[in-house]
């Protein structure tokens, strides 16, 4: 028999839960020590129901089902109040989180003696091993390179610590102490919405409580699903978009995606990838992954929706192939998975752009990410540097592209903060003119950062993605312009660095010059509002040379004003015939 739950306690339940995970995320970065985690929000924290459904999380589409391993491993019958588990195991978890860093952490909640759900919060930790500081390197070549792997384990029990467990752990850190701060304070997080969601179950009533899970998944599905009938026909829509390299060889790899839809059913296909593979590129993608990336776009217009299990349930199967780069095999290496899951999430907006039209964004490249490491030869410390780089973001049908953002939700180190934590200066943080790909709405322009090293010596890994395949327009929009590292720029020891690498080696006094790549532009860039293309070169985000060869806008040598004459006859000089896609050149075919 089913229990009634009216549209206020409804109300009141989705809020409680995103009141809870917003104080449970707020809780990590006030208790958390690495700068990742503190400062770049690197985590995140969600519930899930008695069976491993998400109820409510983030809208982070990295990992699949963070349950399924927990719940595989130990019995639910034989969980207990004041239990939690803990793990990274990317192949064990079948993409439960795709790369070793990212921990996760989850308490089961009680109600009346009864298991009800979970709390869980996850976070990429400062360092937990392998070949090189900072868990991650563009070198690695197996998951072993990359840090301890923490199969699913029972680190409390009934509110005792597993002291065993937690000592071998923290010995394979290089920074044990920052570590041992981000865990207590990723597990106090977890224990603060374990307690919120009890507190809602004594509030409603397990069974009011229960229900009201049902009915928020369900109406999430039935969200997606109707955006799918009214805006996607039937038909099946082909995109493939391509990885750089590597960084261990120097060849590229293509992501392909074949959506298609039929009678309200909806199939996706990834097995005519590219083999996995041999640096640390590959993403293992659980199903859930595409199917959410799906899902949040297009209920992205209403805010109403909960992010949870009925994103998934909306959509039908998921093909991969074994030994892909969507589905590598044990023991491939992970670490700069992005690369690839942003690929994904390009060709998501690519197959969406064939079926309305071009009525979705342009592609975003991948955010930008080094580490500078040093080792006091004296006193055997280490320091590391990792930090993410924002870029521009592909521009949509009704605006702009964002210029300099990082990755979804997650925030830019103050410069101050760097400068005092790191060892050493920036000298300039700006915006990369002409970066951002023409439009009609222009793609998001990437940054330029110049950063001076103060220590004596450092070792440099760095991933800029998107100089190969530059991020593409849509509807004719252009595609973004690629980024570049250099070392000494405007100097005789100028020189580039390979994007994807590790071991570049720089010396105190070196200039580090990073400049990120910029996103896909959207519609003709002959049609976008002179005034505004002005108003670009006047603000710095486009130069009067691209204004005068990309938009056909001639301004006025002294005072930058239109010139309209002009600029309506060199508009229907250049005028020609576009495309849907736009790498480079117009594309006829992607597929």
């Amino acid at each position: 028999m089913s229990t009634d739950v009216n549209p206020v306690t409804l109300e009141l339940i989705k809020g409680m839960m995103r009141t809870a995970r917003a104080e449970m995320e707020a809780l990590i970065e006030r208790t958390a020590m690495s700068p990742f985690i503190r400062e770049k929000k690197d985590y995140f924290t969600s519930f899930f129901d008695r069976d491993g459904k998400l109820l409510y999380g983030t809208n982070l589409p990295l990992g699949g089902n963070l349950l399924d391993c927990i719940l595989q491993t130990y019995d639910a019958d034989t969980m207990r109040p004041g239990d939690l588990y803990w793990y990274n195991d990317c192949y064990g978890s079948g993409g439960g989180v795709s790369h070793s860093p990212d921990m996760v952490f989850v308490a089961p909640v009680f109600a009346e003696d009864r298991l009800v759900g979970f709390s869980q919060a996850w976070g990429h930790l400062w360092d937990i091993g392998g070949m090189m500081p900072g868990s991650i390197s563009p070198a690695a070549t197996e998951v072993f390179h990359e840090g301890t792997i923490m199969p699913p384990v029972r680190i409390y029990r009934e509110g005792v610590l597993n002291d065993e467990v937690w000592r071998i752990f923290a010995r394979n850190s290089r920074f044990p102490d920052i570590l041992k701060g981000d865990l207590r304070a990723i597990m106090a997080s977890c224990r603060l919405g374990q307690q919120r969601l009890e507190e809602m179950f004594e509030r409603f009533g397990t069974p009011v409580t229960l229900a009201a899970f049902e009915m928020l998944m369900q109406q999430s599905r039935e969200a997606v699903r109707q955006a799918f009938a009214t805006r996607v026909p039937d038909g099946t829509y082909r995109f493939k978009d391509y990885l750089d390299s590597d960084g261990v060889t120097d060849q590229s790899y293509a992501v392909h995606l074949s959506l298609t839809k039929s009678n309200g059913d909806i199939t996706l296909d990834f097995r005519q990838s590219d083999d996995q593979a041999k640096g640390a590129v590959s993403f293992i993608m659980h199903e859930s992954v595409p199917k959410f990336m799906y899902s949040l776009y297009l209920t992205a217009d209403d805010p109403s929706v909960l992010i949870n299990y009925g994103f998934v349930e909306a959509i039908g199967e998921v093909k991969t192939r074994p030994g892909s780069i969507v589905n590598p095999t044990f023991p491939a290496p992970l670490g700069m998975r992005s690369n690839t899951m942003l690929r994904v999430n390009n060709c998501v907006f690519g197959t969406l752009a064939q079926a309305t039209e071009g009525q979705t964004s342009a592609a975003s490249p991948v955010y930008v990410i080094y580490m500078l490491r040093s080792l006091d030869l004296k006193s055997g410390d280490y320091a590391l540097c990792i930090e993410g780089m924002a870029v521009g973001f592909g521009a949509r049908p009704f605006a702009d592209g964002i210029d300099a953002v990082y990755y979804v939700a997650q925030k830019n180190y103050p410069i101050e903060f760097a400068e005092m934590e790191f060892g050493m200066r920036v000298e300039r943080y700006s915006i990369h003119r002409d970066s951002g790909g023409p439009g009609t709405y222009r793609g998001g322009c990437g940054v330029v950062r110049d950063i001076r090293v103060i220590a004596d010596e450092g070792i440099l890994a760095s991933r800029l993605e998107n100089v190969v395949y530059p991020a593409w327009g849509v509807n004719g929009g252009h595609s973004g312009r690629p980024g570049k590292l250099l070392v000494n720029p405007g100097t005789p020891e100028e020189r580039d660095l390979k994007p994807l690498s590790d071991n570049n080696r720089l010396r105190k006094g070196d200039l580090l010059r990073i400049m990120t790549p910029g996103g896909g532009g959207w519609g003709d860039p002959l049609d976008r509002d002179a005034q505004q293309v002005q108003a670009d070169v006047l603000d710095g985000f486009v130069s009067a040379q691209s204004a005068l060869e990309d938009y056909g806008v001639v301004l006025m040598p002294q005072s930058l004003e239109v010139d309209e004459t002009a600029t309506q006859q060199r508009r229907r000089r250049m005028r020609r015939q576009t495309a849907m896609f736009h790498r480079g050149e117009y594309l006829t075919a992607v597929d």
